[in-house]
């Protein structure tokens, strides 16, 4: 049972209102009750009737998959018995840019509290552009300095503005104890974790490893744009930062040697960089880094742009040479002009 945010009414999946937003109708009471707020009075109003354990906040764009799921279960876990989960389903402009795929995002919003309930979510926030941005675009966004300026950064100017300011807005709205992230989206969780420090926003931030479907692409909402075709391409992404992170014990220089040499061989997919990375700054890593680093990478399949990373351990005594300038400087557009 989905409950509004008074308790008094329900959303059901198979009663969808206009243009696929949610109908409203009676519904019992009962504890178990997934509340759905549409605005930020609602939310407050939900929040304050929560369990009085901790909660656990999950941000989300919606068009909820298996990885989302991955998502709610482990912050069901961090909630525990006495405490919340409450997921966000928001599709926030801020953060795409111009040609982007804003208007084409996959909206399922009845299908996503479907998910929701069945993981035992207590309460999703799912409000329109306007009741988050009641004044248009804000003139006072946060400025993520200068990890937010390269790899997404570069390639998506103003991406991560957007980001840290939905995500800042929405912990002060649902003061949670804890949020979750993926850790598919590497570069964002590390300045969101750069975030809540700055700010002292007094939350912890949790992250979940990256899902894959069965075939190892990182589950995405944007990988149903991709034909048959596409996926085929796309795949090379995962096979390559495989190759890279099976050489690790060779260095920095030998994993990008190693996923550079796959991504060549496959020149459908058009690759916006691939560098191994200080997963805290996101500065490329120098010859001779020991320790945890990121392989990081993103491309072009057809029309999607995809992003992955596995991690790495880079051991001592693996220096060598100088690493690529396209690795040195986080910009290696291509695989193919190294």
């Amino acid at each position: 049972m989905i409950a509004g945010a008074t308790g008094r009414e329900a959303v059901g999946p198979a009663e969808a209102g206009p243009a696929g937003e949610p109908a409203t109708g009676p519904a019992e009471a009962g504890p178990a009750a997934l509340v759905l707020a549409r605005t930020k009075a609602e939310l407050a109003a939900a929040r304050a009737g929560l369990h009085t354990g901790p909660v656990v906040f999950v941000p989300t764009m919606g068009a909820l998959h298996s990885a989302h799921g991955t998502l709610l279960r482990a912050a069901g876990a961090l909630a525990g018995p006495d405490g919340s989960v409450v997921v966000s389903i928001f599709v926030n402009p801020l953060q795409f840019g111009p040609g982007e795929d804003l208007d084409r995002y996959p909206r399922t919003l009845d299908d996503d509290l479907a998910m929701c309930a069945d993981a035992g979510v207590r309460l999703v926030f799912a409000p329109s552009a306007a009741e988050m941005y009641p004044n248009g675009k804000p003139e006072v966004t946060v400025d993520p300095g200068p990890v937010g300026r390269v790899f997404e950064g570069e390639f998506r100017p103003g991406f991560f503005d957007g980001v840290l300011t939905v995500v800042l807005k929405l912990l002060h709205l649902v003061r949670p104890a804890i949020v979750v992230f993926g850790e598919k989206d590497a570069q964002q969780l590390a300045l969101v974790r750069r975030m809540v420090s700055d700010t002292d926003a007094g939350v912890g931030v949790e992250s979940v490893p990256t899902a894959r479907d069965a075939d190892g692409l990182a589950t995405s909402s944007r990988n149903r744009y991709l034909s048959a075709a596409e996926r085929g391409v796309a795949l090379a992404l995962p096979r390559a930062l495989s190759a890279g992170q099976a050489r690790a014990a060779d260095g920095a220089e030998a994993v990008l040697s190693a996923a550079q040499e796959i991504l060549r061989a496959q020149p459908a997919l058009a690759v916006d960089y691939v560098a191994v990375v200080d997963p805290r700054t996101f500065t490329a890593v120098r010859p001779g880094h020991v320790g945890a680093a990121l392989l990081v990478a993103a491309a072009r399949a057809g029309g999607t742009r995809l992003i992955d990373n596995l991690p790495l351990v880079l051991p001592a005594g693996t220096g060598g040479g100088r690493l690529s300038d396209a690795a040195e400087e986080g910009r290696a557009r291509d695989a193919a002009d190294d």
